[in-house]
């Protein structure tokens, strides 16, 4: 027989509280690319079908906050041609009735809004081909805080001011759509060498305006983003950042667990509810120390030392594990992303394992014969 929720033992299915938005339980899902968007005409960038069921499936699956993947504000700050977008009116109208459908599920719908920078218009990881998709095949010139590609990908161009101005403007809009939309919680893609990431990094920023150099410079153009994002965010709604909080260099050549500490500290003084805690991603020489659980200190951490609330993620699959890292005081939520592509029931299986029953995660009743 399942025990009643008992905080020593199920800290893991406790709502938690972002402004005015209750989440049913503390594990969630990832933003990950499905690379499947509707790529023709003024639909580019729209979800799909295939987009419904994948969020909808995780939500009737137990899981507390559902992020839909890396959504671009503009067109060129996909990943890939066949990545999301959210910087018009009809990709607004495809979201919103996935939006009701993940929250009449119980979950909290929310959403990553991105710019990929030097990392956009590549080839989908499924796709013929890899690195760079060339103009003449649907890609596009990418752009950067510096002209430094990463990688073999193909060079980017140099941000100019006017530039930074207007991308400011992209991720305002895109907020505002997000919330006509229905999502709850906007996520910031602050990680894994994507634009923001870069400005950030020492190791892909070389600007020496006001928007490189030191630390300061550096973490402007994100808090800047931040800024607008928050300005047009509903007081009820929380926002949440997602960071690298490492690029795994060899010390003073990139970003670091220091520098997160500190940002995260600015970003909680502009209005920042919670950072999504990853690593990596922005140079080819990282050197990247995994196993289970290997990026929960870095969370522990900025939680601790930054005194904001933190989502730990990284090789998170186990219930117990899950659990451990919470009831520590390691973190405020746990986010999965392979293991609910493995098992969209994920939650509603780790209630069972910790043998409890948890009545904000119930099974849907039209499961329940197969208990």
């Amino acid at each position: 027989m399942r025990k009643d929720l008992d905080h020593d033992v199920t800290s893991l299915f406790e709502p938690f509280q972002l402004r005015d938005v209750t989440v049913r339980n503390r594990v969630w899902m990832s933003p990950m690319c499905q690379y499947s968007a509707a790529d023709t005409g003024p639909a580019t960038g729209a979800p799909t079908a295939w987009h419904a069921t994948h969020l909808h499936s995780r939500a009737v699956g137990g899981a507390g906050l559902v992020i839909a993947e890396a959504t671009a504000v503009t067109p060129e700050g996909r990943i890939s041609p066949q990545d999301l977008g959210l910087w018009n009116d009809t990709q607004l109208e495809a979201f919103a009735p996935i939006v009701a459908q993940v929250a009449a599920a119980g979950a909290t719908p929310g959403i990553q809004l991105a710019h990929a920078g030097r990392k956009a218009s590549t080839y989908a990881p499924f796709a013929t081909g890899s690195g760079s998709v060339p103009v003449e095949e649907g890609g596009w010139q990418t752009v950067a805080p510096s002209a430094e590609a990463f990688g073999h990908y193909a060079a980017p161009r140099a941000l100019t001011g006017a530039d930074l101005d207007a991308l400011v403007e992209d991720f305002r809009a895109a907020t505002r759509r997000a919330v006509a939309a229905g999502f709850e919680v906007i996520e910031l893609h602050g990680a894994h060498g994507y634009l923001l990431h870069q400005f950030l990094s020492p190791a892909a920023n070389h600007r020496t305006d006001e928007y490189g150099g030191d630390l300061e410079g550096r973490m402007r153009l994100p808090l800047r983003v931040v800024d607008a994002v928050r300005e047009e965010l509903p007081e009820a709604l929380p926002l949440v950042v997602r960071l690298s909080a490492t690029d795994w260099l060899p010390e003073g050549q990139g970003w670091d667990v220091d520098q997160s500490v500190e940002l995260s500290r600015r970003l909680k003084e502009h209005g920042v509810n919670l950072v999504d805690v990853s690593s990596g991603g922005l140079d080819h020489r990282q050197q990247v120390e995994v196993g289970p659980g290997y990026q929960v200190p870095f969370a522990a951490r900025i939680r601790r030392e930054a005194g904001i609330a933190t989502g730990a993620v990284g090789m998170i699959t186990e219930p117990k594990q899950a659990q451990d890292i919470l009831a520590a005081g390691e973190a405020d939520a746990v986010l999965l992303a392979r293991e609910l592509l493995r098992d969209p029931y994920w939650p509603l299986h780790a209630a069972q394992a910790l043998e409890v029953q948890p009545a904000s995660t119930p099974w849907p009743k039209q499961y329940l014969r197969a208990l």
